[in-house]
């Protein structure tokens, strides 16, 4: 059974899941974004991976997030991918076609960069109950500063607490930067690129994204395991993956 390739109406579009280096037309065994079915669209040596989709928008819901990561997911188990951010719906089969046509050169360089490799995540925290008394516990040039600044009991100023808050944010990034370059020393032989994603909130340490091949995936967690021995209880780490190297893909598409 071959893939039916044209939407359905003039108003439909074609929601892109990633761009791959199979070529050729073909149905996959998975769902997308509300129960459609998945297919590729070849053009030349590079082909998208499309669903059917009868908006223009696609809203960030739980279940359509969650579509969009099983079908990169079922897509790594027999290819190299390159993965689109979501929400993007391409007007038709010749805008898909024209895209793949224009973007060859780079989506070519970019698969030859990641082909056989997947990204896994490697997240580090402080598991303590309070980071700022954590932080002037373990750091006497802060310590120092806020008994001088609220000793006696005395209530600060508003420019004391921004002064006080200010040296807070800089010794919790250069803590950051510290334990975040022995983690990545810690891993490097074991991944072909790493890179740092800024962290969410007030205790995350470190959020790392580590390009490793595929068959790797067993040599990075005994990395990961060894590296977490440089670090005592006060850390916590948790990784996962593996997914399509969303963070070592960049996606500036000729229109």
């Amino acid at each position: 059974m071959k893939p039916r390739i044209e939407p359905a109406t003039s108003q439909s579009g074609l929601y892109m899941y990633a761009v791959t280096g199979q070529t050729g037309d073909r149905i996959y065994d998975v769902k997308g974004i509300d129960g459609c079915a998945v297919y590729r669209i070849g053009e030349g040596p590079v082909a998208a991976v499309v669903s059917d989709c009868a908006r223009q928008r696609i809203r960030p819901e739980r279940a359509h997030l969650a579509a969009h990561k099983d079908v990169l997911k079922h897509l790594m188990l027999d290819s190299t991918v390159l993965p689109m951010s979501f929400g993007i719906v391409a007007d038709g089969v010749k805008s898909v076609r024209r895209m793949l046509s224009r973007n060859e050169k780079d989506f070519l360089r970019q698969l030859e960069r990641v082909g056989g490799k997947v990204e896994m995540g490697l997240r580090v925290t402080w598991d303590v109950p309070n980071i700022f008394e954590y932080f002037v516990d373990t750091h006497p040039d802060l310590r120092l500063s806020r008994d001088r600044l609220m000793g006696n009991n005395r209530e600060p100023n508003q420019d004391e607490k921004i002064e006080l808050g200010q040296l807070f944010d800089q010794t919790l990034n250069e803590e950051r930067d510290i334990q975040a370059q022995k983690l990545e020393e810690a891993l490097e032989e074991v991944c072909f690129e790493i890179k740092r994603s800024k962290p969410r909130d007030m205790k995350e340490v470190v959020n790392l994204n580590c390009m490793i091949g595929r068959d790797q995936q067993k040599e990075f967690e005994d990395a990961v395991l060894e590296a977490a021995n440089l670090f005592d209880n006060n850390y916590a780490f948790d990784m996962n993956g593996p997914w399509a190297p969303h963070n070592f893909v960049e996606m500036n598409l000729k229109p």
